[in-house]
């Protein structure tokens, strides 16, 4: 296993490189990662939104049941190789603050990486999920609607709070998987953090540009304002929060020195 410094290393030198990718390569990576992102949460709705009779009774292992199976699309983001703007808010804060990287870096890719991201998931929730109608027919649609109902349903400050919940363990994932040294390890420790974050409920922003958007395609009551406004502006703000404060930060700070 890699330690803690060995990790910032790893991070250091991939952040040195996603800063010099041409945006061509920034925007292709990153839709790769939406439309992934997309798909683990297609299987957590197909699995955990399909069982209405255990969610009556207990809701706990539905929720579980929803945690287990999406991970799959962030597991694939870091094996196989993609930009996903969530572990990306930790990865270049090692190199900005021991000053080996500029905010310019960090911006133009965060920037070129949240967009394809936000293409990839809508392509996923538009092309392959609505178009196919895999959700269509009940439980599945009952579940795209409860699920995106509750995403616009809270205040600004709590999806906030709930967007840096999620992507602290998101980023902690990512750092869990470069410290694993063979693909087995990485899947594990990448699926337990994030099986984590979505069973209590935290607030993920590019998985919800796949789940409010597919959710509005399949006839829910929820206007693209609400989604971007109640939704995904507080999510991505404290998605930001959670990855430069609580992982970037301390971890660039504690081990980032003298690289």
């Amino acid at each position: 296993m890699n330690t803690p410094k060995e990790v910032i290393s790893i991070v250091s030198k991939l952040a040195l490189n996603k800063g010099n990718y041409t945006i061509n390569k920034t925007l292709i990576l990153a839709f790769l990662a939406g439309a992934y992102i997309a798909f683990g949460g297609l299987l957590a709705l197909i699995v955990g939104g399909g069982t209405p009779g255990i969610a009556a009774s207990n809701p706990g292992i539905t929720k579980f049941l929803f945690g287990a199976t999406f991970p799959i699309g962030l597991i694939l983001v870091v094996v196989v190789g993609a930009e996903l703007f969530t572990g990306n808010n930790a990865y270049f804060i090692p190199n900005l603050i021991n000053k080996k990287q500029g905010i310019q870096a960090l911006l133009k890719n965060w920037g070129l990486v949240y967009v394809g991201n936000f293409v990839g998931a809508v392509f996923v929730a538009y092309v392959i999920t609505h178009l196919t109608h895999i959700v269509s027919g009940s439980p599945f649609q009952d579940a795209v609607h409860k699920v995106a109902i509750g995403k616009t349903s809270h205040t600004f400050l709590v999806t906030f709070l709930k967007g840096i919940g999620a992507n602290w363990l998101v980023c902690l994932a990512v750092w869990q998987g470069m410290a694993a040294k063979d693909t087995t390890g990485k899947i594990l420790a990448i699926w337990l953090p994030v099986m984590a974050f979505v069973t209590m409920g935290f607030e993920h922003s590019i998985a919800n540009m796949y789940f409010i958007p597919l959710a509005i395609f399949e006839g829910a009551d929820i206007t693209w304002t609400t989604f971007i406004v109640k939704n995904l502006i507080p999510a991505t703000l404290g998605n930001i929060v959670g990855g430069v404060l609580f992982v970037g930060l301390p971890y660039g700070y504690l081990f980032g020195k003298n690289q």
